[in-house]
């Protein structure tokens, strides 16, 4: 039999008031609405109610969206699956017109947010709307007790991201509010609680609510699939655990942040899923990884294991007695790549290796040389997603990731093309970001590691100019156009620079290309810089000893040894 569906279109007044008390389930995120979403409402209320002509009373309605509530008709408890943004910024916005307004206007707002409680009816405070257990205590506090709003403000930094955007919105509200004359702040709650509407959309359960809010969510921020998942996965467990796992979730999205923990679940989809997705992550997370799986096994087995190494992943951070500084140094030059699709594998490897340093180094050595390959090689999304799908398959199969014929591997025509995409006119062959972290490894090569590349901006360079100027030292040094061709696009010619690209100065003569261009204080902090610095020419002959050079650095750091022409004989 369908589940009932109640809309009613209802005045803040009867919003706030005995008909509902609103929980915010503690499945559902954190406030997240800014000072921005909190100006921008203040501002609307504000202009339609000083373009309304004559009384409060006599204004036309204003329609403030809807809400979906999980509620029966038989009782006003109504658990919040959208409409916690709008519902918690009004609250907060008459608390604001309750601090700075006379105490009769005060104590008709003070029973819209909550419900005094009566010694003589034995009877304890109700509060028309109650949010997450974490951030509950907060809110009665500062926001819906009488006495709460100016120690509100008052507050420092907050620990958490909600209580910092309740207390910045309150801030926002406070200095609007101080700048309206008094009248038009009673008026201003006039207009809120008689004249603006919500509609209560009502369903008994948590199915309907959800293929409803989707349709009908109008100014607040929309739920993410991970928002979404988190109400299905631990609306499945017992009463009895469903806070502590609801406290093991919150966990992993505060340690990673909102927006990487929404990455991971992409991330954990692939690596399930092995394939290009065909439909969207809410569809194939159910299908490929929760199924049928008990919540408590998908929380404790799966989510909360993938979180602690994808975020160890990210932060290059991994933590052994052995090896850890190689194996970060691999994983800060993966996260530098500008693509993720090698991240499923690393997950699905590290979460069953991670206390194995030795395995780890290898494997994330071997996994920095596959993508690096595959971004000097230009390959495509599709054979990306194809390949390192192949690698999971064999991660999760046991097999042998490091002989010849591993996903993991290069083959030797492979190793061919790599080898002959850099020692060709790679600036050309690139994108910009894409020949930035090349250039970046290989000077880290050459630095013999340990370098840091925090700078804001960072570009590649031609030493010798694209288009050298008639009469100058260039000409001379590399009369032949074919001949400058052949090398001004190389790795030999290039070098790394702590600004922005000057086309003028990137024709100046050497000498002075150096000391006015390449360096800051007749300094370079790359190494690749420091190498053509220390030149006071800069010919043919040079140029071809420095590619050899750095060549020979790529080659042996990526084992490029066995490339084999796929039409000729090895390449030696």
């Amino acid at each position: 039999m369908p589940s009932a569906l109640v809309a009613h279109e209802q005045p803040i007044s009867r919003i706030f008031s005995n008909d509902y008390v609103f929980k915010i389930p503690s499945y559902q995120r954190p406030y997240a609405w800014t000072a921005e979403q909190a100006r921008d409402l203040l501002d609307d209320l504000v202009g339609f109610m000083k373009g309304g002509a004559g009384k409060v009373e006599e204004m036309p309605p204003y329609f403030l969206g809807s809400i979906v509530l999980i509620k029966s008709e038989a009782t006003p408890n109504a658990d919040v699956v959208d409409g916690q943004q709008r519902l918690t910024t009004l609250t907060l916005l008459l608390s604001a017109i309750r601090a700075n307004v006379p105490s009769k206007g005060a104590d008709d707002i003070t029973q819209l947010i909550y419900e005094k409680g009566s010694q003589i009816l034995g009877t304890q405070d109700r509060y028309r709307l109650s949010l997450r257990p974490r951030d509950q205590e907060f809110f009665q506090r500062y926001v819906q007790h009488e006495d709460g709003f100016a120690q509100l403000l008052a507050l420092n930094h907050q620990s958490s991201d909600s209580r910092t955007n309740i207390r910045n919105n309150a801030l926002l509200f406070d200095e609007r509010l101080k700048a309206m004359p008094e009248a038009e702040r009673l008026s201003l709650a006039q207009f809120i609680v008689t004249r603006c509407f919500l509609v209560a959309v009502a369903t008994p359960d948590l199915d309907s609510a959800y293929r409803i809010f989707s349709v009908l969510n109008s100014r607040g921020l929309d739920l993410s699939p991970t928002d979404i998942f988190k109400a299905e996965i631990l609306g499945k467990i017992n009463t009895t655990k469903r806070d502590a796992y609801t406290q093991k979730w919150e966990d992993m999205e505060e340690d990673l942040g909102r927006g990487s923990f929404g990455d991971l679940f992409s991330h954990i989809r692939m690596v399930h899923r092995k394939a290009k997705p065909q439909g969207t992550l809410l569809k194939e997370f159910r299908e490929h990884v929760v199924a049928d799986m008990p919540s408590e096994k998908l929380v404790d087995e799966i989510l909360i294991p993938m979180a602690e190494v994808y975020q160890e992943l990210s932060d290059a951070a991994y933590m052994s007695t052995e090896r850890a500084e190689a194996i970060n140094e691999s994983l800060r030059w993966l996260n530098r790549l500008e693509f993720n699709d090698w991240i499923p594998p690393a997950l699905a490897f590290a979460v069953r290796h991670r206390g194995k340093a030795t395995d780890m180094d290898m494997f994330f050595h071997d996994l920095e040389r596959l993508a690096y390959s595959m971004l000097i090689r230009k390959m495509g999304i599709n054979e990306r997603i194809e390949r390192f799908s192949r690698l999971t398959k064999e991660i999760e199969s046991g097999d042998n990731l490091f002989g010849a014929k591993s996903a993991l591997q290069l083959e030797p025509y492979e190793q061919y093309a790599t080898y002959k995409r850099l020692d060709g006119p790679i600036y050309d062959e690139l994108a910009a970001r894409a020949r930035s972290s090349l250039l970046l490894r290989l000077d880290s090569l050459m630095s013999g590691g340990g370098a840091s590349y925090n700078h804001d901006t960072i570009t590649v360079e031609h030493v010798l100019p694209q288009t050298p100027q008639a009469g100058s030292k260039w000409l001379e040094w590399f009369p032949d156009a074919a001949e400058r061709a052949s090398v001004v696009h190389t790795l030999g010619n290039l070098a790394l620079l702590t600004r922005k690209k000057n086309s003028g100065a990137s024709n100046y003569e050497f000498e002075k290309k150096k000391t006015a261009y390449f360096t800051s204080g007749g300094i370079s902090p790359f190494v690749l810089t420091t190498q053509v610095l220390r030149n006071s020419d800069w010919t043919p002959a040079i140029v071809k000893a420095r590619q050899a050079e750095l060549m020979n650095k790529l080659e042996e750091h990526w084992r490029l040894q066995d490339r084999k022409n796929p039409l000729a004989g090895p390449l030696k």
